[in-house]
């Protein structure tokens, strides 16, 4: 016998079951597994993750645990790290707690056991970008998002929030300056040239429009100096530029105003200042970003209205017998999970003990309960009924019924509709345009405009820039396809891509198969018809009685029937329901 063989049969005689090195779960089943050979020896683990991670590090999961495994010690659990990470920036992981090198904020304890899946970032306006971590896009300089939603959705995104700071601390800055740079068309505001000279005010205004500038819009300035990077011009190009310009000008204005031409110069020496031109910029800009992303927000309420049909717990049945609740994603394969009655299924599977109906209504639409016996088929998010049901896990996580759901909804709101490419053509040819035209304005006001020519050349060019900001062009496609996905998915209605949506407005006839899912999903009494002899009345009343102890949906509607007529009901004893 080789060593793999004694140590295998030594494994069996000790334990009687196969052990997960990394997650510690166990099963009697060697095919449920996957084997693994190691130094001569055969792991089992329960999942490709869990293999992965082994994988990675080895002697970590076995360590000194080998010596033990050849006097038949069997490791029943494997060492732990906690990791923590940013709340604002996932990216962020360390081992030890302390504050985020990007904003500060303490760093929270991620599960070390059963970590989320990988989550893919990707670009609201170009699908096609796809990122392992958050950040912008290099197309467009919009942040990237999660391809698919997560529970929990009442909280805020991180980019909303960030977004929302600058703008309220870039408003509060920027109305002073507006008022002190405004002064002169301003009823009252001449009283404030008697408090300080006209140069102590530029400072004021420098003071004032720096961190507007430089803090609340550095996302900006980042995105328009990464789209000329990436050599693909977007809003945020026009925007960077024109901001920039403004500021620049000014401040050197404000720094040295003697290299300034004399036409340039006031009786004080001092030249014109646009800092109120750039924060204002700055201030509208966050403002629009505020309210997108407000909006963006919403059309996820749908995904995230599907992902919460899912149960957040299951109650596992241990090997030995004793029943555990552990959380939903914790679920593996090959789990025994027992569904009590009114509870919801936690992932798809087979029933092997027990019987029950189970509203699947979710997803055929159809209110008729379902019968469910040993051997059916069960879904995820669907509801069970008064009966008691174990089944087994058969498809978890991303695998379910509900999550393919979810995926599609999700694909398709990323889809790009076909004429999101004319959208497109025009935005490439739009960009370099407006550039164009601002540099040809800045010329000609420069050369043939009136005095001061270089200011107001200067402001035009800035005007131009900041007015043809294509901001809407870009973005009305896709906002659109969000929201009909989202709209659709919260009505019922599943879209596969915006392609369809966009077909769908050639479309004069809609044939459909199945007539429950276009009513109001539960059944009511139009009817009562009886034998000669037997009255309506006492026929219902002796019916809705009978049908007071089942909770079938046809029950109901007698019951509400009868309540309709205000017929009054008898007392039953001895009641029983037969299903099927």
């Amino acid at each position: 016998m080789n060593n793999n063989e004694e140590h295998h049969h030594q494994h069996q005689e000790n334990k009687g079951k196969y052990q997960d090195p990394v997650c510690g779960m166990s099963t009697d089943d060697e095919n449920k597994f996957k084997p693994f050979d190691y130094q001569g020896r055969t792991y089992h683990f329960c999942s490709d993750h869990c293999l992965a991670k082994f994988q990675e590090n080895p002697e970590y999961y076995i360590g000194t645990g080998a010596e033990k495994q050849k006097t038949g010690e069997q490791k029943t659990s494997a060492p732990r790290v906690a990791q923590y990470t940013c709340p604002m920036h996932p990216e962020i992981k360390q081992e030890q707690p302390g504050s985020c090198p990007k904003c500060g904020m303490a760093l929270e304890q991620a599960d070390p056991v059963f970590g989320s899946p990988k989550t893919e970032y990707t670009c609201p306006m170009h699908p096609e970008v796809v990122r392992e971590e958050p950040g912008s896009c290099p197309k467009c300089g919009m942040a990237l998002e999660p391809r698919i939603a997560e529970k929990g959705g009442e909280e805020e995104n991180p980019e909303y929030r960030d977004m929302l700071r600058r703008f309220i601390g870039g408003a509060v800055l920027t109305l002073p300056l507006f008022i002190i740079a405004m002064r002169d068309l301003i009823p009252g505001g001449h009283l404030l040239d008697r408090l300080l000279g006209h140069r102590s005010y530029q400072f004021i205004e420098l003071i004032l429009a720096t961190p507007v500038v430089l803090w609340a819009g550095w996302p900006f300035l980042v995105r328009g100096v990464q789209s000329v990077k990436n050599r693909s011009l977007n809003m945020f190009t026009l925007i960077g530029l024109g901001v920039a310009v403004a500021y620049c000008y000014s401040l050197i204005a404000v720094i040295a105003p003697q290299i300034f031409p004399l036409s340039m110069q006031t009786a004080e020496g001092t030249v014109g200042v646009y800092f109120e031109a750039s924060a204002m910029i700055v201030t509208l800009i966050l403002l629009g970003q505020v309210l997108e992303l407000k909006a963006r927000s919403r059309t996820g309420a749908a995904i995230k209205s599907l992902l919460e049909l899912a149960p957040n717990t299951a109650r596992k049945i241990n090997e030995d017998g004793s029943e555990t609740d552990i959380p939903q994603e914790h679920v593996e394969k090959g789990d025994r999970l027992r569904v009590r009655p009114g509870e919801k299924i936690p992932v798809d599977g087979t029933v092997v003990e027990g019987s029950s109906s189970v509203d699947e209504s979710m997803i055929s639409g159809e209110p008729i309960p379902v019968g469910k016996k040993q051997g059916d088929k069960v879904i995820g998010a669907t509801v069970n009924g008064k009966g008691t049901l174990v089944m087994e896990a058969e498809k978890v996580g991303g695998e379910t019924l509900l999550a393919q759901i979810v995926d599609l909804v999700a694909q398709a709101q990323r889809s790009r509709a076909p004429i999101q490419k004319l959208a497109d053509l025009v935005a490439s040819y739009f960009v370099p345009a407006v550039i164009a035209v601002s540099l040809i304005s800045f010329v000609i006001w420069l050369i043939i405009g009136p005095e001061p020519q270089l200011a107001n050349a200067l402001v035009i060019a800035v005007s131009v820039l900041i007015i043809a900001c294509p901001c809407a062009l870009g973005l009305a496609t896709p906002v659109s396809i969000m929201v009909a996905t989202g709209k659709g998915a919260t009505l019922g209605v599943l879209f596969r891509n915006a392609e369809a949506i966009e077909t769908m407005r050639q479309v004069d006839t809609l044939v459909v198969d199945k007539t429950g899912t276009l009513t109001e999903g539960r059944p009511r009494l139009m009817e009562v018809v009886t034998a000669e002899g037997i009255g309506w009345g006492r026929l219902l009343s002796m019916s809705a009685s009978l049908e007071k102890g089942s909770e079938h949906p046809l029950a109901a509607a007698i019951i509400e029937g009868a309540k309709e007529e205000e017929l009054s009901l008898f007392e039953v004893s001895d009641f029983k329901s037969h299903p099927g």
